[in-house]
């Protein structure tokens, strides 16, 4: 029966590995050229094996009578070495490299020593080479498809994150050239044509268009784009043609910055990966002594003790199996895999985390901290009203543009915008920001001080209370009380739905920090559905604000910070783990930050718990099978139980499995 099953597989793996090559060889294969080649020698051993040991059966008299002759007898074995050879060279030349490199103790020496122990049980007792080159086989066919599905995740990111722009299209001396994007300065005119890639971030000065930005952002319809507004690189113009003038340069571009954090993210790992790494450093060396210990101990004991005969066959042979049954292929494979699969799932969502060691964290994740403006509110701020003015309403605004001129946050580009023309930067000087509370500057030789109603009490002066909601920015001109600018934000569409979201994934606190006024924080907070809200903190403030919830919280908990503003860079660095907004954040932010969130969108906060948990559930699930599969095997092995053909199926139908289930991680979009 078992002759007869042997049949059947290898008819089978040469019919498949030979459709394999034909197919790859006429059509564009995901096929490397490496897994072809091992499908070819997949094919010929099991092809020679068939033929042997169909000359070897009973029908093939002639030929049975003259293989089992002294000389023939060797003539076979020399096919079967050569088969074997053809299938498991590369496993001993590994072995061999192993040894030499003092890392003895791997999958690659376990499997060279059974299959030689096997080989030469079979010289000594019956010249059944079959078994010995069948494990070699069967294992093969295993590292094959382990390296076709962590090939296959691998090229599905790769393509996710295909956005590496080739080339820029740039006026030179008249003529539209094709140069390297990172030979293009900051402030060039560049043109993106239909079906070309963004190369650099910019603004738009001419041309309409729709541009696909499913790379950066995992949203999947068109966004039209026109003049003025800002457009990142990566994004793929789809209809007209756009003159984009570039505000960074291409090693700052979100482009950039979003490959590398790519590229880099599999060098951090988690602690299951390190313990998955220790674990394969300390069992692979036991299992080898306990094999050893299997074949001499017992024939000795038999031997000495009992007094009968020690059987060195035998247990030889279990010793052998058990050594196959050890191979810890499916852990070392297939944990680094649902890891990766985890974050390249991750990615495709526009939610780019930075290490694995990030991913594992979420799933811990037990309070989310949020900042608010450019967080949950959109952080487009629009200049409303101008109240109790002493100057000219359009006075008050150049004076406060200018004086703002230099700083990114939102309530700045809004002064700039509402002033909305090109400031002159000579007529500023002696710039002073004060964190937290604004700006003193000199324009045209006037002190102007722009902020909060801090800081007007910094300089003395006694502010008028805005009654309506919003911001309010107070000024001062020369000394004196100028007046206030009302500036208002709106709540993000998604922000309401996001609290929702993270109160279903068993987050127990949700908490908003916010350097604006009490009023305006407990309305924004209660329209959302945030219960706990800290206001008028300075960005200390905020760092020591999350220190006190960290000192609250269960020892095992993690602590979600999410922001998007320069001043969110100390607070997201303390956090446990932090969030960044990545198309409106600043380039402080999304340094300090372990993971961004390319569309700013905080519903994907829950979204990157939840591939987080289902990516940490699948790893479990993983460690617990393979453990407990492979220690039963392993007792029955040693007990005689399990087979030499049962602790290859064994060893490769977990690993099989074991990736299988890994893969698993890469689909989230139904999460």
């Amino acid at each position: 029966m078992a002759e007869l099953i042997t049949k059947i597989l290898l008819s089978i793996i040469s019919v498949a590995s030979f459709v394999f090559i034909i197919l790859s060889n006429r059509s564009q294969s995901e096929i490397t050229k490496k897994q072809k080649t091992m499908i070819l020698k997949i094919f010929v051993s099991s092809l020679i094996m068939l033929i042997l040991e169909f000359f070897n059966a009973e029908s093939f008299n002639r030929l049975n009578y003259y293989f089992s002759s002294p000389i023939g007898r060797w003539i076979r074995f020399a096919l079967y070495l050569t088969c074997y050879l053809i299938i498991g060279g590369d496993i001993l030349k590994k072995a061999i490299k192993g040894i030499n490199n003092r890392q003895v103790f791997d999958e690659n020496f376990l499997m060279a020593v059974a299959t030689l122990g096997a080989m030469s049980l079979a010289i000594y007792q019956n010249g059944e080479y079959l078994e010995a080159i069948a494990v070699m086989l069967f294992y093969q066919i295993g590292e094959l498809f382990q390296s076709y599905a962590v090939g296959k995740s691998r090229r599905s990111i790769s393509q996710l994150m295909d956005i590496r722009p080739d080339y820029a299209n740039i006026l030179i001396d008249g003529k539209m050239e094709q140069v390297s994007p990172d030979e293009v300065e900051i402030g060039s005119i560049i043109e993106v044509r239909p079906g070309e890639k963004v190369p650099i971030d910019g603004v738009v000065v001419g041309g309409i268009s729709n541009i696909n930005t499913s790379a950066l952002t995992g949203e999947s319809l068109p966004k039209e784009i026109k003049s003025g507004e800002e457009i990142l690189s990566g994004s793929i113009n789809l209809t007209g043609l756009l003159k984009i003038k570039t505000t960074k340069d291409f090693s700052d571009s979100t482009v950039a910055k979003i490959l590398d954090l790519v590229e880099n993210a599999s060098s951090r790992k988690s602690k299951s990966e390190h313990f998955i790494s220790r674990f394969a450093a300390i069992y692979t060396p036991v299992v080898c002594y306990l094999a050893l210990a299997l074949a001499v101990l017992p024939p000795l004991f038999k031997i000495f003790i009992i007094g009968q005969s020690g059987e060195w066959g035998v247990w030889l042979y279990r010793a052998l199996t058990f050594l196959v049954i050890s191979c810890p292929c499916a852990l070392v494979v297939s944990i680094p895999l649902s890891f990766f699969a985890g974050l390249g799932g991750a990615s495709k969502e526009g939610i780019l985390i930075k290490g694995s060691n990030y991913l594992e964290a979420l799933s811990n994740a037990g309070s989310v901290v949020f900042d608010k403006t450019g967080t949950l509110t959109k952080g487009v701020f629009q200049v409303n009203e101008i109240h109790h003015n002493k100057l000219d309403k359009d006075k008050i605004i150049e004076y406060a543009a200018h004086a703002e001129m230099a700083s990114l946050h939102p309530v700045s580009k809004s002064l700039k915008a509402a002033y909305g023309k090109d400031i002159d930067s000579e007529r500023v000087t002696d710039i002073k920001e004060l964190s937290g509370n604004g700006v003193i500057a000199k324009v045209d030789g006037k002190s102007i001080a722009v902020g909060n109603e801090k800081l007007m009490n910094l300089l003395g002066l006694e502010s008028i209370k805005c009654h309506s909601l919003g911001t309010v920015i107070h000024m001062a001109v020369d000394g004196g009380y100028a007046g206030h600018i009302l500036i208002s934000d709106i709540i993000k569409p998604s922000a309401s739905a996001s609290v929702v979201a993270l109160k279903n994934t068993n987050i127990d606190k949700v908490v908003m920090l916010t350097g604006d006024g009490k009023e305006i924080a407990e309305s924004v907070a209660n329209s959302i559905g945030i219960k706990e809200t800290y206001a008028e903190l300075l960005p200390q403030g905020k760092v020591e604000k999350v220190e006190e919830l960290l000192k609250s919280m269960p020892r095992k908990s993690k602590l979600v910070f999410v922001g998007d503003g320069i001043n969110d860079a100390p607070v997201l660095s303390r956090a446990d783990i932090g969030i960044a907004m990545g198309g409106i954040g600043s380039d402080a932010a999304i340094e300090a930050a372990d993971v961004v969130l390319l569309d700013d969108d905080p519903l994907k906060i829950a979204k990157a718990i939840k591939i987080s948990k289902k990516c940490l559930n699948i790893v479990y699930q993983n460690i617990f099978f393979s453990i407990g599969i492979k220690v039963l095997c392993l007792i029955l092995g040693a007990l005689g139980i399990a087979s030499m053909w049962a602790a290859i199926f064994a060893d490769v139908g977990v690993m099989i499995l074991a990736v299988l289930n890994a893969i698993r991680a890469m689909f989230v979009s139904d999460l």
